[in-house]
């Protein structure tokens, strides 16, 4: 980079520290200040330019909505192997030609000073190889969950960053919303005792769906556990503060040639350190939607857990419903406070590789029909 865009970039930063000054950050990352749509999508110098890669649902109906109403970033680029949709995106979002990239010209994407964070949305079994080129491009990178296919691309993905001197998060929407904040809080201050037992489940029905999640077993790398079970385990470990050191699946599937070899169901337990199991379940043959923990002193949760909308939920009989917000404009722009402000990422890559880890040792015991595995 020349003096030029670098004197550019470092104005552009010491005025978004001055600008969102006044913005308390929580202790978990949410922003305080509501989100509410803004009108311009002129260029915006002085936000952090976002690149979304892959155009897919999430990225069309959720990010890109997310980043019409953030307050320290913006999307200035787009990645695509689908040149049909690149006129939409351009007029919609006023996005120069020199932002929008293809999967074999991204690497270049190193030159451009208008791109500070690449966001991968992309297939599992292609998040790692985005993320790895990202970093050493210079970017810092946000990757949809789950991390990978599996730990060890994960575990690549975390170095390359590390080695890039660049951020990495994982989109764990959820840990930057302020209901699920509640029941970290209640879980780590012991509000209601010692925990001992979670179940949580995240299903629904999509297993007669043509998405690759339920056809491509090689970009899907595994069924429900993937790709909505992954909420389960992290809730699980995030409510808890502790890592799993045992667990035990079973996989069934009911409709026949379906799902490409991925489990159709999977049921599953997490055994934690102080005793506390966490028993849950994955599905895309059943609709469920709930994180429910039982403590010495009483039951709380969340139901609707997961959802994009946003959680409600229980302690005893008080009701848990703090703001909704935008999710994914909280995590995005919590990630931006983090660049800026040079602290940790809450659902860190570290956080993501954690959760891959579950997930390998969780397939490798449905496939000993049952057994305990342990972890570590």
């Amino acid at each position: 980079m020349n003096n030029n865009l670098s004197h550019q970039k470092q104005d552009r930063r010491s005025f978004l520290r001055k600008a969102g000054a006044s913005v308390a950050l929580g202790s978990l990352g949410v922003l305080s200040f509501p989100y509410t749509k803004l009108s311009a999508r002129s260029f915006d110098e002085s936000k952090l330019g976002v690149a979304l890669v892959g155009l897919g649902y999430y990225a069309k109906h959720k990010l890109a909505v997310g980043l019409e109403v953030t307050e320290f970033c913006q999307l200035k680029g787009i990645v695509t192997g689908t040149p049909s949709k690149i006129p939409d995106w351009k007029s919609k979002y006023n996005l120069e030609d020199k932002n929008i990239y293809n999967y074999q010209n991204f690497d270049s994407i190193a030159d451009n000073p208008d791109i500070d964070i690449v966001y991968v949305v992309l297939p599992n079994s292609m998040h790692a190889d985005f993320v790895i080129r990202a970093a050493q491009a210079g970017k810092h990178v946000i990757c949809e969950k789950p991390f990978d296919i599996n730990a060890k691309r994960s575990a690549e993905a975390v170095e390359a960053c590390a080695k890039a001197g660049k951020l990495l998060q994982i989109g764990y929407r959820c840990q930057y919303d302020p209901n699920h904040q509640e029941i970290m809080r209640i879980g780590r201050e012991k509000e209601l005792g010692a925990l001992k037992e979670i179940r949580s489940s995240h299903s629904f029905f999509g297993v007669h769906g043509d998405n690759w999640r339920y056809t491509d077993r090689s970009l899907a790398g595994g069924g429900p556990l993937m790709d909505v079970g992954v909420y389960s385990i992290n809730a699980a470990r995030y409510s808890t503060g502790l890592e799993p050191v045992a667990v035990w699946a079973k996989t069934y599937n009911t409709y026949p040639n379906r799902m490409d070899g991925m489990e159709e169901t999977i049921v599953f337990t997490l055994e934690f350190p102080d005793g506390t199991l966490a028993n849950c379940s994955s599905s895309y043959a059943a609709r469920a939607n709930f994180l429910h923990i039982s403590a010495e002193k009483g039951n709380y949760g969340l139901e609707p857990c997961f959802g994009y909308s946003g959680a409600t939920g229980y302690k005893g009989e008080d009701k848990i419903d703090l703001p909704i917000h935008n999710q994914q404009a909280a995590q995005m722009d919590a990630f931006a406070r983090n660049i800026l402000d040079g602290t940790p990422v809450i659902a860190s890559g570290e956080d993501g590789l954690k959760d891959m880890i579950v997930i390998d040792a969780l397939y490798k015991s449905a496939k000993k029909g049952g057994k305990r595995i342990a972890i570590g």
